[in-house]
C-alpha cells in the first residue's frame, strides 16, 4: 500500500497521525532508533501463516513471536513464519518488510501483541523503509480490530 493510500484511509476515517521521515532502515529496531521512538512503542509487522493462510502478527520491535502461543490464540493447528516469497505479492506497492499493520485492508487477520495495547500510541513502517506513521493505539484498534493477545516475548 503506497503511503498516500494509507494516509487517505486514515484521513477518510478522521484519524490524527504523525508521519515521520527518516533515513533508510531495514529493521524495526533501527527505525525506532532513528525516529527516537522506544522499541516497545515501535510495532513491526511479521507475516505469518496460520493453518496455511496468510496473517499479520504485530509485535513491538523489541519482541519476538512465540509461535506456540500464537497457534493457541488463533485456535489453529499450525502457526509459522511466512517467507518473503510467500507474501511479497500481497503488497506490491510496499517495500518488502515495511508493510503497515493493516491486514484488514488486505482481507487478512491481524494478531496484535497485548503489550502494544498498553501504550497510548503505536508507530509502524508506512510501506517504505524511510517513513513511519505514529497514531493513537485506540484509533489503530478501532480501524483494524485486531485480535489482541499475549503471544510475544522480549528479545534478551
Amino acid at each position: 500500500m503506497p503511503i498516500q493510500k494509507l494516509k487517505k484511509f486514515l484521513d477518510d476515517n478522521g484519524i490524527k497521525y504523525v508521519s515521520i521521515q527518516h533515513s533508510a532502515a531495514y529493521t524495526a529496531q533501527e527505525v525506532a532508533a532513528l525516529a527516537h521512538i522506544p522499541g516497545e512503542l515501535m510495532a513491526k509487522t511479521v507475516m505469518v501463516k496460520i493453518d496455511g493462510k496468510m496473517a499479520m502478527a504485530v509485535v513491538p520491535a523489541s519482541h519476538q513471536i512465540d509461535f506456540d502461543r500464537l497457534r493457541e490464540v488463533a485456535g489453529a493447528e499450525s502457526a509459522e513464519l511466512a517467507s518473503e516469497e510467500e507474501f511479497k505479492d500481497y503488497f506490491p506497492a510496499c517495500d518488502v518488510g515495511a508493510m503497515p499493520p493493516f491486514g484488514n485492508l488486505y482481507d487478512m487477520p491481524v494478531y496484535c501483541a497485548n503489550v502494544l495495547s498498553e501504550d497510548l500510541e503505536i508507530a509502524f513502517s508506512a510501506g517504505s523503509h524511510s517513513e513511519l506513521i505514529r497514531l493513537a493505539f485506540a484509533d489503530y484498534e478501532q480501524l483494524v480490530q485486531p485480535e489482541i493477545a499475549t503471544f510475544s516475548k522480549r528479545v534478551p
